[in-house]
């Protein structure tokens, strides 16, 4: 058994412990993918406290950014907070695991942030790597005194696997640290929380400064991957992923953000894309810049990928709402090629 595990006190019921074994063996299989990480603690620390949903913060700068978020949460990530009057931030500052039991008469927290998430008692634990905390594990509940002791024992384990997982995937440097929470690690792309964290970002400063135009969003989905895959094996598949990024990154403005959201799927953000025909024509030239033959150790594989649109604020003005109308415009082009492939 891990040495994180083998004191621990019985208050965890065995089940638990096995439970966060689990986790922590899935986190040795994520490697350096900090991202992934991350996404994963996130993820299982709420399935093992029942918790309504479950978030990893960053301190970067004067904000605590949500790099990971599962639950509730989910659809806020890449929300950034101010430190200053929040309880994630005082948990950065003090280097210690805090409690609320209702953020409603809980002078340290950010009320009207806990509202917005829809939270009302949580627990946050500091994250460390080379002795400096650099964000927090924080769990949250829709119900006043929703965790115990065992819960918060829970979060402790897990924050600790989060901090070893820092330490292992980045050893000397916090800028590293950042990178490998934020990007990619097959392609070099952002990764999904770095693509909302960009596009809310964008999605804000409309409203700071009127005279800037909103984001445009473009969702892409190669085709045809799991037959590379099948034919040739993953590392073919995998070249094929990377030779793709590359291929979209090259036709790309330097204002925007790729970003690989999973798999074979990707997304841009593009800051002032105020004409939805500029953007179709930057999804045309995409389209066509896969397209181009592409070989992997002699043999010759064939790329291309489906595309939809969103612009803000037209087809939405909430990200989530955004990603899901390019994601419906890609999903529908791409059934359209499938039907044509068929007749």
């Amino acid at each position: 058994m891990s040495s994180l595990l083998r004191n621990q006190p019985a208050e965890l019921a065995p089940v638990i412990l096995l439970e966060i074994i689990k986790a922590q063996t899935e986190i040795v299989r994520l490697g350096p993918d900090l991202g992934g990480v991350i996404t994963c603690v996130a993820t299982q620390v709420q399935h093992l406290t029942k918790a309504s949903g479950a978030i990893v913060e960053l301190a970067e700068g004067d904000d605590m950014v949500y790099r990971a978020a599962s639950g509730m949460a989910g659809a806020q990530l890449g929300l950034r907070l101010q430190r200053k009057g929040s309880l994630s931030g005082l948990c950065v500052a003090s280097n210690r695991i805090l409690r609320c039991d209702d953020s409603e008469t809980d002078p340290r927290v950010d009320r009207e942030a806990c509202r917005k998430v829809g939270l009302r008692s949580m627990v946050v634990a500091p994250l460390r790597h080379n002795d400096v905390v650099v964000g927090v594990l924080k769990i949250a509940s829709v119900d006043p005194n929703g965790f115990s002791e065992s819960d918060v024992r829970v979060l402790e384990l897990m924050s600790d696997m989060v901090g070893s997982a820092m330490y292992q995937a980045v050893r000397y440097e916090t800028d590293e640290l950042y990178h490998r929470a934020t990007h990619d690690p097959l392609t070099g792309l952002a990764n999904r929380a770095l693509f909302c964290d960009r596009l809310r970002q964008c999605v804000v400063a409309p409203e700071r400064r009127s005279s800037q135009t909103g984001p445009g969003v473009i969702i892409l989905d190669m085709d045809g991957l799991k037959l590379i895959n099948d034919t040739h094996g993953h590392r073919a598949g995998d070249a094929a992923i990377c030779e793709a990024a590359d291929r979209i990154s090259r036709v790309v403005r330097p204002t925007d953000t790729v970003a690989r959201l999973g798999g074979d799927e990707f997304g841009i953000v593009m800051p002032g894309a105020s004409d939805r025909q500029n953007m179709s024509c930057t999804a045309e030239r995409i389209i066509g810049e896969v397209s181009l033959p592409f070989c992997f150790e002699a043999a010759a594989l064939r790329l291309s990928v489906s595309a939809g649109t969103a612009i803000f604020p037209e087809d939405g003005t909430e990200i989530d709402v955004l990603i899901e109308a390019a994601d419906q415009a890609m999903y529908k082009v791409k059934k359209g090629r499938v039907k044509t492939r068929h007749y």
